[in-house]
């Protein structure tokens, strides 16, 4: 289960629960919009997206490239009552590139730098308002460029996906000292910025990590990713709570694991093939989808409990 699939299945979580949830493929790879929407109506998204009737984040955002404009508000697309998207393109890396301009004009106070940083925050926020959102996922890239910045700047909470792999371990390192510098170099910005110039609220916090994909051996993690649970566990708080703490970035003092998700294996093909939540799938057993089922309400309950 990769991380796409983690954040559409606790998103489907909540809307059960009543929350109304909006979902943002701010990957320029797509997959979650690939994983939702039919390949046809995909194709003709992105086919048009560069038009004045486009209805993806690129379109949203294309304004600002062509300088013709501010962002434009998109349509977000109903999956199920409560839950909807913002479609993701894969133009998205162009507009990825423009952003370190954007980011370093801000420290000069062009009115150019802070909106085209707070462009997608913009469109994102148009559509809370329209569709009443009670909670925003973003499905971003996995990586730490200037895209992710923003994005998690704009952001309230951050969870971790995680493996129980050498991996997760040593890249800990590297996002908690970024997630620093990053949110100290943005209150330079607020402290720049002009009177009533809209800004990215730049205080995200860590609410958790959850480790997933792995085998599981008479009820327990199998010995392979076993040996690395206590490290990734310690790593989690050398590398982010310690980073982040002192400057208020920490959601909560208890456990910081929210959960453990194991490899559901046909479920997650399914849900894939299907668009649906692990527990809906046509595939596996009652046995198998209840078990997905408790687990993502789990992880919902905790997000509930740790935002609130």
């Amino acid at each position: 289960m990769g991380k796409t699939t983690l954040t559409y299945n606790i998103a489907a979580a909540l809307a059960e629960k009543g929350k109304r949830v909006l979902l943002v493929d701010s990957d320029p790879q797509c997959n979650l919009t690939a994983y939702l929407i039919d390949n046809v109506v995909l194709d003709d998204l992105l086919d048009s997206s560069d038009s004045d009737t486009g209805g993806t984040l690129w379109s949203g955002v294309k304004p600002l490239i062509d300088a013709s404009g501010r962002p434009k508000s998109i349509e977000a697309i109903e999956q199920f009552a409560k839950l909807w998207l913002l479609p993701g393109d894969i133009r998205l890396s162009d507009f990825e590139e423009e952003l370190t301009g954007y980011w370093n004009e801000c420290f000069q106070r062009k009115t150019r730098g802070f909106v085209g940083t707070m462009a997608l925050s913009e469109i994102v926020n148009h559509a809370c308002a329209k569709y009443k959102i009670h909670f925003v996922f973003y499905d971003s890239g996995p990586n730490i460029g200037p895209l992710n910045r923003i994005i998690l700047l704009d952001c309230d909470y951050f969870i971790v996906p995680a493996a129980y792999d050498l991996f997760s371990i040593r890249a800990l390192k590297t996002l908690g000292r970024t997630l620093f510098a990053w949110t100290t170099s943005w209150k330079t910005v607020l402290d720049l910025a002009p009177k009533e110039t809209y800004l990215l609220p730049g205080r995200p916090k860590f609410m958790g990590y959850i480790p997933q994909n792995f085998k599981v051996y008479r009820g327990s993690v199998a010995s392979t990713p076993g040996k690395y649970a206590g490290q990734l566990d310690r790593g989690i708080a050398t590398d982010i709570v310690n980073y982040l703490k002192p400057i208020g970035l920490v959601a909560s003092t208890g456990v910081h694991k929210l959960a453990e998700v194991k490899d559901f294996a046909s479920l997650v093909t399914a849900s894939q093939q299907e668009g649906k939540p692990l527990w809906s799938v046509s595939a596996g057993t009652p046995v198998q989808r209840a078990s997905a089922h408790s687990v993502f309400r789990s992880i919902a309950d905790k997000i509930l409990s740790r935002s609130s």
